[in-house]
Order: structure tokens, then C-alpha cells, then sequence
């Protein structure tokens, strides 16, 4: 059941849902997000069977504002505290130490915990609501089935986990790929999933170089596990294909009539030779404007039935970093 999110006897019914255990669909700015009470085991498993995803993969818990962080987590590091100032709410999820009586199930048995404080007013809405009736954070992963393509409309949630569902619609979501995830449980900022925020931007922010999880110095086992970090990921039923802009024009002069057609996503105009038919988009030249894009194609290219997508490899640039990561995951 979809319900409009500019309804407040809607965003009331979500909140209420939530407050009695049960899972809701509700936007963020990043994508959809598949909702329970973070602080109830049951409502949890609830999500974990839902997705199929394994139960020590953990949640990203969603909380109104920084002064909630202390329900859940404790030894904030000053850095920690420094992006929060800076990008909350918005796009970033921080892997904090968790406090030990909280959300161990959402946390994935883990002894931290992933937060975010989501700028959507729909989501923000929703977590007000919810907070006056005792949910004081919301286990949110994306609204999909485990490593499929992530939801950016109310109506992927519901093609996705079913007519039933509660969710509430605002709207596509404006980023469309989701949070940045960086870890600050080993001392120095290091960063576990690109998304939307410049590295340049976080660093600054922190006032610390951003790390990568396999820099030297630091300790591999104590890396905690996070959402969206396996090799593979994003991924729609037909198989994904990178491939520079050249080899992708090599592949369509080679495509024969004997051949299924692929689809083919690219930024550079390709050729295909008179009687072949392939479906083509165009990927938009603002790595912004692909990010927004990326699943909402992905899941369009894959509704033809077509059996693999073509993708021009993104650029090497900076900004291209989240776009790049989803596409990698997407085609591993």
C-alpha cells in the first residue's frame, strides 16, 4: 500500500506501524529504505528475512539529528563529531562504537553501529513521528532484495517486497545512489563506501586524510562489516558489462543476428549496423546527474528482458567515484 508522504495521517500510520514492530517503506534522499524499529530484535529479523540478507550483515540506523547519536553509539571521535557538523543531515553514514545495550541485532552482532541522519522531509517526518512514540531510530537498509538493484521510487519498493508493505511516497530520490559510509572506529577517518560527498569535501570537513580500508597501518581485523561493501551488489537479473567506450563499440560491430541483443547504457554515441535493434540510453555527462539516474536505468534496461547491459565505464575522476563503485559491484 503506497500512501502519499505530504499526508500527515500518513507519515501518523507510518510512525505507528513502526511503534508496534512492523516494517515500512519510506524515501531518503539516497533511496528508499525498507524501515523497522532499530531498538526491537523482532522488527530487525523482520527486515533481515524480508531481504534475504544474512542476519551479521549489518543496518544503517537513521536518527532525527546529532543529538540523538547518543542512544546508540559513545566515544564519538572528534573527527566523527566534525562531519556530523558538516553533512548531517545528509548522505553520510558514520560507523561509530555502539553503545553495548543497543541495537545489537540491527548492528549485526557487531560492537558498532552505522547511523545517518537522512535530510528527506518525508524521512525526517517519519523519525519525529516515530520518536514520540518511543522508536528512537529506524533500521533502514535499501528497500530490495539482498544485492539486487536499490529502490529510488515508492513504486520499485513495491514491484520489489509486494503490494502489502506500507510506503510512503516522496517522491524520486534526489541522489539516487546511497550514503557515503566512513568509519571512525580506528582512529582515523577511513572510508568503506563512496557515494555523493567529494573526498575532498570529507577531508576537509574532518580535518583528517581520509584512509581506504586496506591503507598500511591499519588492522584488517578490526574493520567492521558494513551495508552495500560486498564485491557484489546492485546487481539486476541481466548481466552487467563495463567496458570502455572503444571495446563497446567493438562489441555492437561484432553483434550478430544469431545473437540476443544487449542493452546498452553509455555516454559516447555508439553505432550499430542497419537491422540490428538495441536499446540504447544515454548516461548523462554530470556524474550527479548519472548518480541520480543509475538504478532507476538499471532497473528500466532490465524490465526488457534483455540478457546483459552494457555500460560505458564511468570516468577515473573523483566524482565519479559512487557511480563507479555501484557499476563495479553491479557487474562483479
Amino acid at each position: 500500500m503506497i500512501l502519499r508522504g505530504d499526508d500527515a495521517g500518513a507519515i501518523a500510520q507510518a510512525a505507528e506501524a513502526l511503534a508496534r514492530g512492523e516494517l515500512i517503506g519510506l524515501p531518503t534522499e539516497t533511496v528508499y529504505g525498507l524501515g523497522a524499529d532499530a531498538a526491537s530484535d523482532a522488527a530487525v529479523a523482520g527486515v533481515y528475512a524480508a531481504k534475504n540478507r544474512p542476519a551479521d550483515h549489518p543496518l544503517i540506523v537513521h536518527v532525527t539529528g546529532a543529538d540523538r547519536v547518543g542512544e546508540f553509539a559513545h566515544d564519538v571521535p572528534d573527527f566523527a563529531a566534525r562531519l556530523i557538523d558538516a553533512f548531517w543531515p545528509g548522505p553520510l553514514t558514520l560507523i561509530l562504537p555502539r553503545r553495548p545495550d543497543r541495537a545489537a541485532a540491527a548492528a549485526g552482532g557487531q560492537d558498532s553501529i552505522g547511523l545517518r541522519c537522512p535530510s528527506h522531509p518525508v524521512a525526517q517526518a517519519i523519525l519525529q513521528a516515530a520518536w514520540a512514540r518511543g522508536v528512537h531510530g529506524v533500521a533502514a537498509p535499501s528497500a530490495n532484495r539482498f544485492g539486487r538493484v536499490s529502490p529510488t521510487t515508492a513504486a520499485h519498493v513495491a514491484d520489489e517486497l509486494g503490494p502489502e508493505l506500507l510506503v510512503i511516497d516522496g517522491g524520486p530520490c534526489e541522489v539516487g545512489i546511497e550514503s557515503t559510509i566512513i568509519d571512525c572506529t580506528r582512529g582515523v577517518p577511513v572510508l568503506l563506501r563512496p557515494g555523493l560527498l567529494p573526498a575532498a569535501a570529507l577531508e576537509a570537513a574532518a580535518g583528517e586524510r581520509l584512509r581506504g580500508p586496506g591503507d598500511p597501518g591499519l588492522a584488517e581485523a578490526a574493520a567492521p562489516r558494513a551495508s552495500g561493501t560486498l564485491a557484489s551488489h546492485y546487481a539486476p537479473q541481466a548481466k552487467v558489462v563495463l567496458m570502455e567506450a572503444p571495446q563497446l563499440q567493438a562489441a555492437l560491430d561484432a553483434l550478430t543476428p544469431d545473437r540476443p541483443a544487449p542493452a546498452v547504457y553509455a555516454r559516447t554515441p555508439c553505432r550499430v549496423a542497419p537491422g540490428t535493434v538495441v536499446q540504447q540510453l544515454a548516461m548523462p555527462r554530470s556524474a550527479a546527474d548519472a548518480a541520480h539516474d543509475l538504478f532507476a536505468v538499471l532497473r528500466a534496461l532490465d524490465a526488457t528482458g534483455v540478457p546483459e547491459i552494457w555500460i560505458e565505464r564511468p570516468p577515473a575522476d573523483a566524482e565519479w567515484d559512487g557511480v563507479r563503485d555501484r557499476l563495479q559491484r553491479a557487474a562483479a
